[in-house]
């Protein structure tokens, strides 16, 4: 019987420490979906009202895909031309997300 507890209570333990990894894992997408997609589109393109607008780069694009993670994270942190900065919006674990999300993207 005690045996038995204790297994389950490492069970427990284990899926509650894995609970953080999946949580960052989906909060890329979460941000993108919230702060990118209105201008990028779901699909990365660029192609919506506002991407046309504001000249929103397709984020699969040669041009985007070069760019070291570095020069990603600090473009969407900073903001670049017309597109504002999410640096005092987002954490640091949020952009790195954010950039594989990005990645996503190349050769689509």
């Amino acid at each position: 019987m005690k045996a038995r507890s204790f297994t389950v209570l490492v069970v427990a333990v284990l899926l509650v420490a894995a609970l953080p990894c999946v949580s960052l894992a989906a909060d890329g997408a979460a941000v993108f979906k919230s702060r990118c997609s209105p201008c990028h589109g779901a699909d990365g393109s660029g192609n919506t009202p506002m991407g046309k607008k504001v000249g929103a780069k397709a984020l699969g694009s040669p041009e985007v895909q070069k760019l070291a993670d570095a020069e990603l994270q600090k473009t969407v942190a900073s903001g670049k031309n017309k597109m504002p900065e999410f640096g005092s919006k987002l954490s640091a674990q949020q952009l790195s997300e954010l950039v594989k999300v990005i990645r996503g993207f190349a050769a689509k």
